[in-house]
């Protein structure tokens, strides 16, 4: 399998190396970690504690292992933690967040390159979050008798029929998980649908709602409340945030809020996109619409009040939420599926986002049946949104207040995810409360 795999790997790094020469070249990325990526020059780890390799893709996957990372190395710690993240910004933002723990970047799926990587490293046990189905990582580690286990797992409804139609090739992958720690039932039940032991699958929730920040006057939130006053932004303006957005989405705001500007001045935009590489063409977008904007990176005096305000910087999407008296979700309007909307319901902000969440299926439907959010399909809809926020102040902060009680009653998956990882690596849990207590899926 594992040659077949290299041959699979090296044809298509062959057919995309033009294009990734372009994206390093003109667009300045994938520069860094080369070593790493393809031939496994990680870290060397001197240690004989056990190792915990947890690996995240992005920022959003390692910005969900805070609370996770945080209950271990409470409990136990004295085991060596190492994280370790396929993109940039995610490599950069888990040295931030992890100083004290090992980070790299997480090797291609090369047999060489894993191999290197784990002898080196001497996992006791690796931790994909939600799921990183890399057919090479995952055998190797089985064969070599090291527990693999996935956290908040997250297996979309198309994504299981993909992977079934190749039940050749990844049902002996799922086979080898030691343990999957699901976000809810249905989640559960494609796991075990593309070849996990229904014993091995535990229903855990997701661990996004315990890493959720809660309080407005957390210290990000304030440092960018005085950003804001720095630059006009005052307590009288109304905020709408739009985060993790598309490009598409971002249009989709700024007509909306050209056209309700006219008739509520108080309203202020600030758009945090999810591809920060992309703000260039957002830019230019708004120049041809004669729409002023300020960039975040090189903010230096006030802004005029009709002003937009681009974050391209990484890592304050969060404390962005903080501020805003509404907002939209973005990656729901077209076809990736939706971004978090867990950070802005734990904030209380009353939030609209489009139809197509099926990332998060289970909180989205949380929030619809507590009437905590609402589903926009167009422009006008979104600028309906806006427009009843503004004018409704009331009933906003109360669709805020719901969403808060949602997060509120969904905590504790952190807490049944590290009970899951102790168990795997045989770590006696130093607290073993009733409620974290996993609960096993049946196959039924």
């Amino acid at each position: 399998m594992s040659i077949l795999m290299n041959l699979i790997y090296l044809s298509v790094l062959a057919i995309f190396s033009p294009w990734l020469m372009w994206r390093m070249v003109v667009q300045n990325k994938n520069r860094r970690g080369w070593s790493a990526k393809f031939f496994g020059h990680v870290p060397r780890r001197n240690s004989d504690a056990k190792c915990l390799w947890f690996h995240a893709v992005s920022v959003g996957e390692v910005n969900l292992l805070k609370p996770v990372i945080a209950r271990i190395r409470k409990q136990h710690p004295e085991v060596d933690i190492a994280v370790s993240s396929t993109t940039e910004t995610g490599r950069k933002l888990a040295a931030e967040i992890f100083p004290d723990d090992t980070t790299f970047f997480c090797p291609a799926d090369f047999s060489w390159a894993i191999k290197r990587t784990l002898r080196r490293l001497r996992p006791d046990q690796l931790i994909l979050a939600e799921l990183e189905l890399w057919p090479n990582l995952i055998g190797i580690a089985s064969k070599q008798s090291i527990p693999v286990s996935v956290i908040n797992g997250r297996l979309s409804e198309r994504s299981s029929r993909g992977y079934q139609k190749l039940g050749f090739l990844f049902r002996p992958i799922f086979q080898r998980i030691d343990w999957v720690g699901a976000q809810s039932e249905d989640h559960a039940q494609r796991f075990i649908s593309n070849g996990c032991d229904a014993k091995k699958v535990t229903v855990t929730g997701s661990v996004k709602f315990d890493g959720v920040q809660t309080d407005r006057n957390n210290a990000a939130t304030l440092e960018l409340r005085g950003v804001a006053t720095a630059h006009g932004i005052t307590k009288k303006d109304f905020i709408f945030v739009g985060g993790s957005t598309q490009l598409e989405e971002d249009l989709l705001l700024v007509d909306a809020y050209q056209r309700l500007r006219q008739t509520h001045p108080e309203l202020r935009l600030i758009l945090v996109p999810r591809h920060p590489q992309r703000v260039a063409q957002l830019c230019r977008a708004l120049e041809n619409r004669h729409q002023q904007f300020a960039l975040r990176s090189s903010l230096s005096t006030a802004f005029e009040t009709d002003t937009i305000l681009i974050v391209d910087v990484i890592g304050e999407l969060s404390a962005w939420w903080g501020l805003a008296d509404a907002g939209f979700v973005g990656g729901s309007m077209g076809s990736r599926g939706g971004q978090s909307m867990i950070e802005p319901a734990g904030f209380g902000v009353p939030v609209c986002f489009g139809p197509n969440t099926t990332n998060f299926t289970s909180t989205v439907s949380a929030l619809i049946e507590n009437e905590a959010a609402e589903v926009v399909s167009n422009e006008r809809q979104i600028e309906t949104f806006m427009k009843w926020a503004m004018e409704m102040p009331g009933l906003a902060q109360a669709m805020g207040s719901r969403a808060q009680k949602v997060v509120a009653q969904n905590t504790g998956a952190a807490d049944r995810t590290v009970a899951g990882i102790l168990a795997l690596s045989q770590l006696a849990p130093v607290e073993s409360p009733a409620q974290t207590k996993p609960s096993i899926v049946s196959a039924a």
